[in-house]
């Protein structure tokens, strides 16, 4: 085996080696090879190997190899060109493995096998919904950490953030809105109600999360045709609603593209072979397959942040995520609309100026809803409500009190189907009301309107015990009846509370008491609540300052508050005192009546559209009037207990006109130019008190 040089030979194995040379006297190479070869062996106790000059022409210069030695060992005699024996060799040395290498690179290869499959897996089973969990947790991780490091008065050195509270505030919504809108679904209708909850999070809560409230992108219309088949036992959209989309003679038309689109759901216009006009409202598919996970996700952040930050939060989880549940179940959404449609149309008081559209069962499964096709004026466009009628005297809106809409022209509508089968602006608009130039609206009173709103969600709670909670301006359309007052239109009953007799009448009795300062009867109340901070809680419900009790704990949170401290440990202090009295409000909870979370939610939207309005009306006094007038006519109470809840009832109404006086007061100063009306007094009064709570309260959510 032959070598370049001598480096690979063993230490002390009998060598010669060759080396290429010009032609030149032997003595003179024999001495000097001598020399060169055998020095290095003989410094290291080896003998000299032997080295062999092959001499060659001098005809020019020397190739490169002749600088080079080739180096061949031997155990005996020089024999030339001969190649070692094995066992000159020494051991064989085993090649080496790369076991570490290899071992860690099928570890490699089975995680990412097993991760691609699980993400595969995930992403059809689960829409995503464990992906969407673990980025929960991660996210609520970063927030949870960040407010244990940096929510005090003065940051930490070294790894305190700068900005101090608000820009913590505002770091962590921006965080948890991101979060909300990449995950969508369920994920929005949570944002949504934190949004209008601005009682509970701070001011930079509010703003960001404001954007929940956008239209959410909608499915395509395969997905839509699937949830349709799947419900409706294989049958095809054509099949089930005898529509066409090739413009078929005798059959009805559908609109492929979705009129509105939220979090859950989206609603798709048709005119069925029959005439009627529907709104299918179709859930989008990957909500049943996240809602497991997502509520799951939902109930482990809230037990994490329920023990970290030592507050009472998560025995309402339960409760909510029931209702949540509920929500996406249309079969339970179409039985609490037929409630509401039949308690409504038996209320003298509330017959012909509300109008809850019929649901058609025979149309609608656990996943889609056909109801009637509203043709109305959102409450949010107070401009269009307010603007001159132009429609014709002694003329309504089209479609009120259930009146067939005016049929389209169905022979222009089906021959533009059979030119384009995908158009779809099918749907006739039917703005005439507004004038040739588009000028026009509905020329209704803002107080008509929110007389007959306030009217209808007071009755739900104090009469009839049975609740819609989001009521915003979404989900309520206005339409001018022949006598030029509104109907009220109430859609999606997804959202439902169910109060016992026994709460119902505390609840009422409660109220009854806030009017009147009865401070003995709150503290009763409160008590059979497991509330301790009565105060606090008396002014959540009635959305302004309580003054009647004895303002221990708003006493003890201005106390505590040194003007010699930084605005920063102010700021800190108020929000601790705050954070305690959530505990004090959420005493027990075991006695605590979960309904009152999503009731609280139905007050404070009803009290954001009178706000938006304009406070045209004293919405205080009517919803007393409300939970008094309720006592009397409760039939489950003996007759000798309602005779006195009248004779009470009219002194609760002489004591009520005190509230009018200030009303009206109020009211003038609007007029005048003086100040806002009763709502944004109160709102102001509100916000006044809350900052001394360590709460800046944002009130305009629906705006814009």
């Amino acid at each position: 085996m032959w070598r370049l040089g001598m480096a690979g030979a063993s230490r002390c194995r009998p060598q010669s080696a060759i080396r290429l040379a010009p032609a030149i006297p032997s003595s003179i190479s024999s001495s000097s090879s001598s020399s060169s070869s055998s020095s290095i062996p003989q410094r290291l106790g080896c003998p000299a190997p032997r080295t062999i000059i092959i001499s060659r022409p001098v005809a020019g210069p020397a190739p490169l190899v002749s600088r080079r030695f080739l180096t061949t060992h031997s155990s005996g005699p020089f024999e030339p060109l001969r190649p070692p024996t094995p066992s000159s060799l020494g051991a064989p040395r085993a090649a080496r493995s790369f076991r570490r290498t290899r071992r860690w690179g099928r570890r490699a290869l089975l995680l990412s096998a097993f991760l691609g499959t699980a993400y595969l897996a995930d992403r059809q089973l689960y829409a995503s919904g464990i992906a969407r969990s673990l980025r929960t947790f991660g996210m609520g991780l970063l927030v949870a950490t960040d407010y244990k490091l940096n929510f005090r008065a003065e940051p930490l050195p070294l790894i305190g953030s700068k900005g101090g509270i608000p820009e913590l505030h505002r770091r962590s919504a921006e965080r948890l809105s991101d979060l909300l809108r990449e995950n969508g679904g369920l994920y929005l209708k949570i944002g949504q109600a934190i949004a209008m909850q601005s009682a509970v999070l701070p001011a930079e809560f509010q703003r960001m999360f404001a954007r929940m409230f956008d239209d959410a992108p909608q499915d395509e219309w395969a997905a839509v045709e699937k949830v349709i088949r799947d419900d409706f036992g294989g049958r095809s959209v054509e099949e089930v609603f005898g529509v066409s989309f090739a413009g078929v003679e005798g059959k009805g038309v559908m609109e492929r593209t979705a009129r509105a689109s939220a979090s859950v759901a989206q609603v798709h216009w048709a005119r069925l072979p029959d005439g009627r006009e529907v709104a299918i409202k179709i859930q989008k598919p990957e909500i049943a397959k996240q809602i497991g996970w997502d509520l799951w996700a939902f109930k482990v952040v809230t037990k994490v942040y329920t023990w970290w930050f030592d507050l009472p939060l998560y025995s309402m989880v339960p409760f909510i995520t029931e209702r949540l549940m509920l929500e996406t179940d249309f079969e339970n959404e179409a039985k609490n609309s037929e409630i509401m449609r039949e308690l409504v149309s038996k209320e003298p008081s509330l017959r012909g100026r509300v109008y809850v559209p019929p649901v058609y069962p025979e149309l609608s499964s656990k996943r889609v809803l056909t109801t009637e096709w509203i043709e109305g004026t959102r409450l949010w466009d107070k401009e269009a409500l307010t603007k001159p009628w132009l429609g014709g005297y002694g003329k309504g809106s089209m479609g009120v009190h259930g009146a067939q809409l005016e049929p389209p022209d169905m022979e222009a509508i089906r021959r533009e189907l059979r030119e384009n089968p995908h158009s779809q602006n099918l749907k006739p608009e039917r703005a005439e009301w507004r004038g040739r130039r588009g000028t026009g609206g509905l020329g209704v009173s803002t107080k008509e309107v929110m007389t007959t709103m306030i009217d209808l969600f007071s009755a739900q709670i104090f009469k009839w015990g049975v609740v819609h909670c989001d009521p915003h301006p979404g989900n309520i359309f206005i339409r001018r009846l022949p006598n030029g007052l509104p109907e009220l239109v109430l859609i999606d009953h997804g959202l439902y509370v169910y109060m016992s007799d026994k709460f119902r009448h505390e609840y009422g009795v409660f109220w009854k008491a806030l009017m009147t300062f009865d401070n003995k009867k709150i503290a009763e109340i409160t008590q059979e609540w497991g509330i301790k901070a009565a105060d606090l809680f008396a002014s959540a419900t009635l959305l302004r300052p309580y003054e009647g009790g004895d303002q221990q704990l708003q006493k003890g949170m201005l106390g505590a508050l040194d003007s010699q401290k930084t605005a920063s440990q102010r700021h800190y202090e108020m929000q601790q005192r705050m954070k305690q009295g959530i505990r004090d409000v959420l005493a027990d909870e075991d006695k605590w009546p979960k309904e009152l979370i999503f009731i609280g939610r139905n007050m404070r939207i009803v009290q954001g559209n009178n706000a938006y309005m304009g406070s045209p009306v004293n919405r205080i006094k009517m919803m007393g009037q409300w939970a008094s007038r309720s006592l009397f006519e409760d039939r489950n109470l003996p007759l000798r207990q309602r005779a006195i809840n009248i004779w009470q009832h009219l002194l609760f109404k002489a004591v009520l006109f005190m509230s009018d006086i200030a009303f009206y007061f109020f009211r003038l100063k609007q007029l005048l130019g003086r100040g806002g009306g009763m709502e944004d007094e109160v709102e102001a009064r509100l916000k006044s008190v809350a900052m001394e709570f360590g709460v800046e309260l944002q009130h305009d959510v629906f705006e814009g």
